[in-house]
């Protein structure tokens, strides 16, 4: 299906769908990123050529017509293939929502990381179509959202989290890293929360997150920095709240995380302004 994307970056945002939030890429070959995960549940669409994408210790080469899935905080990262073109669609939805969609009381996590099914890829698709589109009122775009996610539920399968993945010790370093990610910190103040040896905290983070502690740090400064962003804040004045030594390094990480600059991130697609408040 063919798209006129209206920038080679679009991001979609709307204060009243607080829940969603969306981007498309027309041509991703110079759009490469770092190991990295999101707070949200991530689904997106390949819309033209291949690329390789990494989802913990999956390793795929996607094509157009697949949709990949990335549940919250696994490690991942999609890049292209050398001289090889390709765009794609991504949608990052909120957990509490999501719930609400699987009758849940919390985000059951989804066992597919990557899926052929073209009826998924036709229906995300058209999602991201109604998403777009500025003439599409609000309640015609949230009624298309619950009727695709009441569907996925149905042709997706759900994974319980085993109980060994909830180890208390590396839920309050995470949790720690989180409420403290703004401001340098330490692996021995990390391990003393945790209650592990910093030797041990290292290699069992790695495992359960994909990523070590310092790279789980920089990627929760990144969503911070979202979040400001989408605030209105200036761009200086987020990268040093956000714990960046300056405008620069926060631009280089950010691009290593999101793949779009900060000024692209911040500037939603036409006819939306950004959001008043952060999206949870």
């Amino acid at each position: 299906m063919a798209h006129r994307p209206v920038d080679a970056h679009a991001f979609w945002r709307d204060p009243a769908l607080p829940f969603l939030e969306a981007r498309q890429v027309a041509d991703g070959r110079a759009v490469c990123y770092g190991l990295h995960s999101h707070r949200t549940f991530s689904i997106g669409a390949v819309t033209n050529g291949r690329s390789s994408y990494r989802n913990g210790r999956h390793r795929h080469d996607v094509a157009a017509g697949m949709v990949v899935l990335m549940n919250p905080e696994d490690a991942h990262a999609c890049n292209p293939l050398r001289d090889v073109p390709w765009s794609y669609r991504m949608l990052y939805v909120d957990m509490a929502w999501l719930a609400e969609m699987q009758q849940a009381a919390d985000f059951t996590p989804y066992a597919a990381v990557a899926s052929t099914d073209p009826h998924l890829y036709r229906s995300l698709d058209r999602l991201f179509d109604v998403l777009f589109d500025a003439e599409v009122e609000v309640l015609a775009k949230e009624c298309a959202a619950v009727g695709f996610f009441g569907d996925l539920d149905k042709r997706l399968e759900r994974i319980e989290v085993p109980l060994a993945m909830a180890t208390p010790h590396l839920d309050r370093a995470a949790d720690f890293i989180t409420a403290h990610c703004t401001r340098r910190l330490r692996l021995t103040e990390i391990a003393d929360v945790s209650g592990l040896s910093p030797s041990y905290l290292i290699r069992a983070f790695r495992a359960r997150h994909g990523m070590t502690p310092h790279a789980y740090q920089l990627n929760r400064r990144i969503q911070y920095g979202q979040g400001e962003l989408r605030r209105g804040r200036p761009i200086v004045d987020v990268a040093l709240s956000a714990g960046f030594a300056d405008q620069a390094h926060f631009q280089r990480v950010f691009k290593q995380h999101v793949a779009a600059t900060p000024r692209q991130y911040a500037r939603p697609a036409s006819g939306y302004a950004a959001a008043a408040e952060p999206q949870p």
